[in-house]
């Protein structure tokens, strides 16, 4: 072999040598990837040859496929659509999309998942036609239901999860669309569907249970503050703090009031108790600016402030800021300043001191199944972060209960058990309505739920909103959908 021909014959095999690797990194490493890719769209053509799995709860549909008699095969229909919205989520080719759990698990649904494999490999020896595996859901429907009653046509978002073990009950969101309207095969018709959805201002496609426009969380971030004071060792209880009329932000020339105008009860002085079961602001800006951002932050961040979570769903994080100056961390007491959440962390540092001071990962998915009913994958429990000890959650768990059974959130007392919860108003600009709160647990000495609740716009009734009036109530009735299954 002479010179030239050797070298071309290095060349070629070089040339081959990378065609190969490159070829297999893409069908064996990036199949995942590129299959998930949102802009794939022959994936999600070829998702509507087979018989997409169903989604489970409660141990029936809310969401299936049909067979069709256009050239996509199957129709995708969904029970109670506007209820399930921000759960399932819509699929359809003629968007050329799919969204919430109907992205998060395409590969599932669609049977094109690696778990699915041997699946796939039996219907070709079989002569079965191609079929989806069915995705069971930890959501309830009746605890689904009581969610989305009671929120009504308000502006906002209910969420419900276990304490101990992040599995997700419920999640609803007003206003709502119905996934049926955007699952037809009619070009014209789903185009303008969506158009009008896009367009409205209310953003009805958003989810705001874990998603879109975050709140800042008013007073439910108290607990939050009390949780970093108590950790801290140096705070109990009856740890007292000036009690004025008015406060001057430090460094700054602004003053703040509590929620009345007034004191925080009677006295020159009050305690940590009794400033969050009256939810006053003062003495909990003076607690912060005592504490430092720092302190705050680290103690958010053991919640989930800051993180992102996929459940499969994925969250938009909550935020606490950095480098906040005295006052900054001042407002930031009572959860105003840039403090944003999301009801869902909101829910998860409620069922964080539910369950003795351990924060669980959420997730909705118990499982996927195959046709033949074999579970195919099991999704665990997953321990997030550690908040408190057992010691400082129960005394946080005592506050709690005093919050409902003697402060300001007696809206969401339940006859015969004991809650614990607190309430949160919070303020966005001189004119603009109330952003409204309540998170909780329930049973305080035995939890199975802990719920968050948003209510926008002061439920209608601008700065005259109260949340003790709107969204404790609501959280009540999620409470006791769970406590009567």
């Amino acid at each position: 072999m002479n010179r030239e021909l050797r070298r071309l014959s290095i060349v070629l095999l070089a040339m081959f040598l990378a065609l190969f690797g490159a070829t297999s990194w893409i069908q064996v490493i990036q199949v995942d990837t590129l299959a998930d890719n949102p802009n794939n769209t022959r994936a999600l053509y070829d998702s509507y040859q087979v018989q997409r799995g169903a989604i489970i709860a409660g141990g029936a549909a809310i969401a299936y496929s049909v067979p069709s008699d256009d050239v996509y095969s199957f129709q995708r229909v969904y029970n109670d659509g506007d209820m399930w919205a921000p759960v399932t989520g819509y699929i359809n080719p003629m968007l050329g999309s799919a969204t919430a759990l109907e992205s998060a698990m395409n590969q599932e649904l669609s049977g094109t998942a690696g778990s699915q494999f041997l699946q796939r490999v039996e219907q070709i020896i079989t002569g079965q036609k191609p079929q989806g595996s069915n995705v069971v859901l930890s959501l309830d429907p009746q605890v689904q239901r009581a969610a989305y009653e009671a929120l009504g046509d308000l502006e906002g978002a209910v969420i419900a999860i276990e304490p101990d073990t992040g599995r997700v009950l419920a999640m609803v969101t007003s206003p709502s669309y119905d996934t049926n309207q955007l699952a037809v095969h009619n070009a014209e018709q789903v185009a303008a569907t969506y158009d009008a959805l896009e367009s409205d201002d209310l953003d009805p496609l958003s989810n705001r249970a874990i998603a879109g426009d975050l709140n800042p969380p008013g007073s439910t971030f108290k607990l939050v503050v009390a949780s970093a004071a108590i950790s801290s060792g140096e705070y109990t209880p009856e740890s007292t703090f000036d009690n004025p009329a008015q406060w001057q932000l430090p460094g700054s020339s602004d003053f703040i009031s509590n929620a009345g105008g007034g004191t925080c009860g009677p006295g020159e002085t009050v305690s940590l108790a009794t400033a969050l079961a009256l939810s006053c602001n003062i003495p909990m800006a003076q607690l912060a600016v005592e504490l430092g951002d720092n302190a705050i932050r680290e103690e958010a961040e053991k919640y989930g402030f800051n993180s992102a979570f996929e459940m499969p769903l994925v969250s938009t994080p909550s935020t606490y800021p950095r480098a906040l100056d005295d006052a900054e961390t001042a407002l930031s007491g009572f959860g105003q300043g840039d403090v944003r959440a999301t009801p869902l962390q909101m829910a998860m540092v409620s069922a964080g001191i539910a369950n003795d001071g351990l924060v669980m990962n959420p997730r909705m998915v118990d499982r996927v199944i195959a046709p033949d009913l074999s579970v195919q994958q099991q999704f665990e429990d997953t321990e997030f972060q550690r908040a408190l000890n057992e010691e400082d959650a129960a005394t946080m768990a005592e506050m709690m209960v005093a919050n409902v059974r003697d402060g300001i959130a007696s809206g969401a007392r339940i006859d015969g058990v004991e809650v614990a919860g607190k309430t949160g108003t919070a303020e966005n600009g001189p004119a603009a309505p109330y952003t409204l709160w309540f998170t909780g647990y329930a049973p305080a000495d035995d939890p199975q739920v802990a719920v968050a609740v948003v209510i926008e716009n002061g439920g209608g009734l601008g700065q005259a909103g109260q949340s003790n009036r709107i969204a404790a109530p609501i959280g009540k009735a999620v409470m006791e959908a769970v406590l009567n299954r």
